[in-house]
């Protein structure tokens, strides 16, 4: 004779739920940090083809801003300014141009998320 369990299998309704609200914040998360870290990506790939030019280091840090500057609204970066956000200095035979900012999203309700980023290129020993 074949035993027949009696219970039910599979997830219940509260299970259920709760993984689609789990999957629903994932998704959320995702949904409002992925537009962060694109902008992010403009302005690492700013600071780099700013490396690639050449004579870039001879240049004053007012020329270097503006630079970056046009750059930034060419490619619709709203979440930095070249005069608030990027130091500039010269050690040691080089030129340093570090861009340091905080990036803030809402999530929901009273619940925000703030990324912060740190990006620096310096020029070859002048």
């Amino acid at each position: 004779m074949a035993r027949y369990r009696s219970g039910q299998r599979g997830m219940t309704l509260i299970g259920f739920l709760l993984m689609f609200l789990l999957i629903g914040f994932f998704t959320l998360l995702v949904i409002k940090l992925v537009p962060l870290y694109l902008e992010h990506y403009k302005i690492v790939s700013s600071l780099n083809s700013l490396k690639a030019e050449p004579g870039w280091a001879e240049k004053s840090k007012d020329e270097i801003q503006k630079m970056l500057q046009r750059r930034w609204d060419v490619n619709s970066v709203d979440t930095v300014v070249a005069n608030k956000d990027v130091q500039y200095s010269r050690e040691g035979g080089r030129v340093k141009v570090r861009v340091a900012y905080e990036a803030v999203t809402h999530i929901m309700g009273n619940v925000d998320a703030l990324l912060t980023f740190d990006d620096m290129v310096q020029s070859e020993p002048l």
